[in-house]
C-alpha cells in the first residue's frame, strides 16, 4: 500500500515530548513490545495525565472513553491510534486498518 503518510514525529520522539500527559501506556506492561531507546528520555507517568510533562504544559485530548465511542479503538490496537502508529512505525501492515487510521 503506498500512501503519502510522512508523520513529522517518530513515536520515540513524541514521548520525549511528553505525549498524552506521559500517560499513554498507563502500565509498564504496554510498553514491553516497543524498543527500549524509545523510553530512555520519555517523560512518562505511572499515575495519570501529567499536564507538567505534556510539552505545552497543558491538558490536551479526549478520554479512552471519548475515543471508543468515536470509532478510535480497534481490536488490534486496544490502545488506540498512537498504539496503531508506534506498531506501523516499526513496520506492521493491516492494510485496511493502516487506510483507516492514515485517513484520519
Amino acid at each position: 500500500m503506498k500512501t503519502d503518510f510522512n508523520p513529522q514525529l517518530t513515536p520515540k520522539e513524541m514521548l520525549e515530548l511528553g505525549v498524552f500527559g506521559g500517560w499513554y501506556f498507563k502500565e509498564k506492561e504496554n510498553m514491553i513490545e516497543y524498543p527500549k531507546d524509545w523510553f530512555e528520555s520519555a517523560k512518562i507517568s505511572y499515575d495519570g495525565f501529567d499536564t507538567k510533562l505534556n510539552c505545552f504544559n497543558i491538558k490536551a485530548g479526549t478520554s479512552m472513553e471519548a475515543w471508543t465511542k468515536a470509532g478510535w479503538i480497534t481490536p488490534e490496537d486496544p490502545l488506540g491510534w498512537f498504539q496503531w502508529y508506534c506498531r506501523y512505525y516499526m513496520g506492521r501492515r493491516i492494510p485496511e486498518l493502516d487506510k483507516h487510521q492514515i485517513r484520519r
